[in-house]
Order: C-alpha cells, then sequence, then structure tokens
C-alpha cells in the first residue's frame, strides 16, 4: 500500500511537471491577446483555488470570504508601491503575511464555530472588509487606486507591449499552489487536515491538535490568495474595493474545486480549466447584452455535477474500488 502511494505521489509529480511544461510552450503557438488572457485567468483562479482548497477541502472548514485575502494582498502591494515606492515582488510578500496574520487573527474566534455559522462568518467578515475598504479614504475609498504605469519592467512587474511575462507569473503561482499542496498532502499537518475534516472529536481524541492545525492551513491559504491578488492588482493596473474584495472573487476561488473534486489535488486544476474559459468566452461573445449568463451556466452545470458526481469531475478518473472476495 505504501509502495502504491509513494507511487501515486510520484506520478502526480511527474504529470504536474509535463503540463507546466506544455504551458510554458503554449504562449509560443497562442499569439491572439483575448486568448492569451483567458488563459493567465484560468491558471491564476486555478492557483487561488488550490489554495482555498487547503483549508476548506483538505481541513473541511469551508469558507466564502477568501476575497478578503485577496483584497488585502492587492491593496498592501498598491500602496505600499503608490504611497512608499516599495517595489510590488516585497509589496507581495508584505500582503501574503499580513494576509496570513489577519486570517489566523480571525481563526481564533472563528474556529470554534462549526458547519453552517462558519460558513456565515466568513461572509460576514469579508462584506466588513469590503465596507471598511469602501470607506477608507487613505486607500482610495470607492474611487480605488490606479497604479501609474512607467514602462515595461520586470523591476517594478509593468509591461504594455506583452502579455507573456503575466502568463509566466501566472503559472509560476499555480505551480507553487500546487506543489505546495502535493508537499503538505503527506506530510503530518496534511494527515491531521484530513482528520479534522473526516470528524474533529476523534481528531482530537488521537492527538491531534485540532485548533492549530486549523490556524495553520488558513495561514498557508490566505497567504497564496494573498499573492494571486497582489498578482491581479498589477495585472489590471487598477484596483477598488468591488474589482478585488466582491463576493465573486470569493465563488470563483471555491466553485472549480467543488467542479473539479473538493480536497483532491487534481481537481481546482480540472475546475478552473473547465469554469474560467467558459466565463470569460460567454462574457467576450455576449458582452453587456449576457451579463449574468456565465453565471446561470456554469452554476447548471455545478448543480448537475453535482447531482452525478457528487466527489467532482475527478471521480471520473479514479479506480472503483473493488468489494467481495474476487481477484
Amino acid at each position: 500500500m505504501d509502495k502504491d502511494f509513494a507511487a501515486r505521489r510520484r506520478r502526480d509529480l511527474i504529470i504536474a511537471a509535463v503540463l507546466a511544461a506544455i504551458a510554458a510552450l503554449t504562449p509560443l503557438f497562442v499569439k491572439d491577446v483575448v486568448v492569451q488572457n483567458i488563459l493567465i485567468l484560468t491558471l491564476m483562479y486555478a492557483g487561488l483555488s488550490q489554495s482555498w482548497n487547503i483549508l476548506s477541502g483538505y481541513c473541511g472548514q469551508i469558507s466564502l470570504g477568501h476575497a478578503l485575502y485577496f483584497g488585502l494582498g492587492a491593496y498592501t502591494t498598491e500602496l505600499l508601491f503608490t504611497k512608499f515606492g516599495v517595489l510590488p515582488w516585497f509589496g507581495m510578500l508584505a500582503g501574503g503575511v499580513v494576509s496570513a496574520l489577519i486570517a489566523m487573527g480571525l481563526g481564533y474566534p472563528f474556529f470554534r464555530l462549526r458547519g453552517h455559522y462558519f460558513v456565515i462568518a466568513t461572509i460576514v467578515i469579508a462584506e466588513i472588509g469590503l465596507l471598511l475598504f469602501h470607506n477608507w479614504e487613505w486607500a482610495g475609498a470607492a474611487m480605488g487606486i490606479t497604479i501609474p504605469i512607467r514602462g515595461d519592467s520586470w523591476l517594478k512587474f509593468q509591461f504594455l507591449r506583452t502579455k507573456l511575462p503575466y502568463f509566466y507569473f501566472a503559472l509560476a503561482l499555480c505551480c507553487l499552489a500546487w506543489f505546495v499542496t502535493w508537499w503538505l498532502e503527506n506530510s503530518k499537518w496534511g494527515f491531521w487536515w484530513r482528520a479534522v475534516k473526516d470528524n474533529p472529536d476523534a481528531a482530537e481524541s488521537l492527538g491531534v491538535d485540532v485548533f492549530n492545525s486549523k490556524m495553520g492551513a488558513a495561514a498557508v491559504s490566505a497567504f497564496l490568495v494573498a499573492v494571486g491578488g497582489s498578482f491581479y492588482a498589477q495585472f489590471v493596473s487598477y484596483i477598488d474595493p468591488e474589482s478585488v474584495m466582491g463576493f465573486q472573487f470569493s465563488l470563483l476561488m471555491a466553485l472549480p474545486a467543488v467542479l473539479g473534486g473538493i480536497g483532491t489535488l487534481w481537481g481546482p486544476v480540472l475546475g478552473a480549466a473547465i469554469l474560467i474559459p467558459l466565463t470569460e468566452l460567454t462574457r467576450f461573445k455576449l458582452g453587456g447584452s449576457g451579463r449574468g449568463v456565465d453565471l446561470i451556466v456554469y452554476g447548471t452545470l455545478i448543480v448537475l455535477i453535482s447531482l452525478a458526481l457528487p466527489r467532482g469531475l475527478l471521480s471520473l478518473f479514479s479506480r472503483p474500488k473493488k468489494t467481495g472476495a474476487a481477484r
């Protein structure tokens, strides 16, 4: 059994390396700016959903307030850049640390809640954060922050003539989130998280530190999501509370994992590869006349998948378990 598990982990790592290499070569053949933009967003949301999956999928703490950490990453990076001239690379790290600390601070009271009470609490705190930034004059309030563009620069992570640097950073973010999940999956923390998800009371009786397990998952998840928010701010060059802290971001982090397979290594990637292109193509083709059609389409898709495949699309590729004495 141990050999099978080790072989599966090696196989996952090899598959991930091959897919990353193929993705890295894609821009050589795809020159259309619209398609490149869709690829960037798909990779970004795959990384974000993978990060969300650490807390909600593996640890079982379903959060619908991760837009708070996405927005904190974006605002921390851009406030440091526009107000103090701090390079975005340092702002990303700062945003990740700030988000991780806030996630642990919120976790102290919230992780004492269970089930739907916890879910509601995450929504409420994210909405409070949205309202605070709407009224915070120093951070631009509802007007937001326009990021000054000073030409193509890796140092300032700004590019006008090409989207390729953004593509490769989104790919790196996706790979980082996947690799962190892969590494944690077989660590002490990974086993603890799955135990907490299955039965926290039983896990605690067996010596699992349930509270600190949740805190660790929240910190890692929030840090990675904040880095994604920092990247998004640089990519679009303008942020306001709704554009980085709106409830839709929390949904777009959760839905790919739910569609692909929550609590799995490949589920968020598979879900993002289906949902995000569908969303963006619908918006592009229908424009203003199709506002909300993308939500209807993939909402319907998720309902159908939930009914037919409760464990997500990834269950189509899993081996059926053997039953009985037959070999």
